[in-house]
């Protein structure tokens, strides 16, 4: 079930690192590394792990080489190069440096105390990532990163996904998919238009990518994926993880939370958010059907959840005219 389903995958651990590689994080948090603990959540076959050294000194690592997966490395350096431009004000953890040797690259981050957000969201929780992003999505536009892709230059081939599904429909597609793939298709494309927007977007908010400190303030973690959109993006990708886990109205959450409480969420229209959330269906249903990426074997799986989450939401939205969901 969608409920039981959660972002996770098979992780190398900070004794799997090489000599090198550990002794060039070492000399970025200068002192030795006396204790590493890995931490659950995410997809990446790499470390992610919380170290201590000798004189009580904390950091966080993630490290990766091709041999675990080719574009996670790829991934850590766009990380890397975000990371190092954001502004200290925004609430997210601080580079303190990176090794790359061409091969093993490895993110040293301040470490965040704190905890991922229980799933199925709690409401006090939740409220305290909504004010998060809608603070970030203020701070972060203008967009204080130059060179970063735009949301339709990165997603735009991620929403052709319900063409090559109609291209080539899976046997187990339900008779409502079927009969409307061309109505999914056009929302698909129009949902590319609509991703126009010139703040800095996290592009991948779930769970697992959030931290909440002891004080209830959350922070935003993860951040290989940014690009330029608009404002209104990352809220409705936590959305879809909501949805995922069950336990709210989340067309209540975009309507009565989104638009009415925070200004820069009042350029979300509702055809738009129709067009972007028939888009993501798309992508995770196409994405689900292919063979796993090298080292990460649950990643499809969990497209498949979130397919199977969106996309009745997405047929709610077209078969129920004049709702409170059809106006979002």
């Amino acid at each position: 079930m969608a409920g039981m389903t959660s972002a996770t995958g098979t992780r190398i651990g900070w004794a799997d690192l090489p000599c090198q590689v550990r002794a060039g994080v070492e000399a970025i948090v200068g002192d030795t590394v006396v204790r590493a603990v890995s931490q659950p959540g995410g997809f990446s076959p790499g470390t992610a792990d919380r170290i201590r050294t000798a004189a009580g000194r904390r950091a966080f690592v993630k490290a990766v080489s091709p041999t675990q997966n080719e574009v996670s490395t790829d991934l850590h350096r766009r990380e890397a190069h975000v990371t190092a431009a954001l502004p200290e004000y925004a609430p997210t953890p601080r580079l303190l440096g990176c090794y790359d040797d061409g091969y093993w690259v490895a993110l040293v981050l301040q470490d965040v105390e704190g905890r991922h957000p229980r799933t199925p969201w709690r409401p006090d929780e939740l409220e305290a990532v909504l004010t998060t992003l809608g603070d970030l999505a203020v701070t972060l536009t203008p967009s204080p990163l130059p060179g970063v892709p735009s949301a339709v230059d990165h997603l735009s081939g991620n929403f052709a996904g319900w063409r090559r599904v109609a291209a080539d429909p899976p046997p187990d597609l339900d008779p409502w998919t079927s009969a409307h793939l061309p109505v999914l298709c056009a929302l698909a494309d129009q949902a590319t238009a609509s991703l126009a927007g010139d703040t800095l977007v996290h592009n991948d908010i779930r769970a697992d990518n959030l931290l909440l400190r002891p004080d209830g303030a959350a922070v935003v973690v993860d951040w290989p994926w940014a690009c330029v959109g608009p404002a209104w993006l990352d809220t409705l990708l936590l959305m879809v993880n909501v949805r995922l886990f069950g336990g709210h109205d989340t067309d209540a959450l975009l309507t009565d939370t989104l638009v009415s409480r925070r200004a820069a969420m009042t350029e979300l229209k509702p055809d738009d958010l129709t067009a972007v959330l028939a888009g993501l269906a798309g992508f995770f249903l196409d994405c689900a059907r292919q063979p796993p990426p090298p080292g990460i074997p649950t990643l499809r799986a969990f497209q498949r959840a979130q397919a199977d989450a969106v996309l009745p939401w997405v047929r709610d939205r077209l078969t129920t005219p004049g709702s409170r969901r059809a106006r979002a």
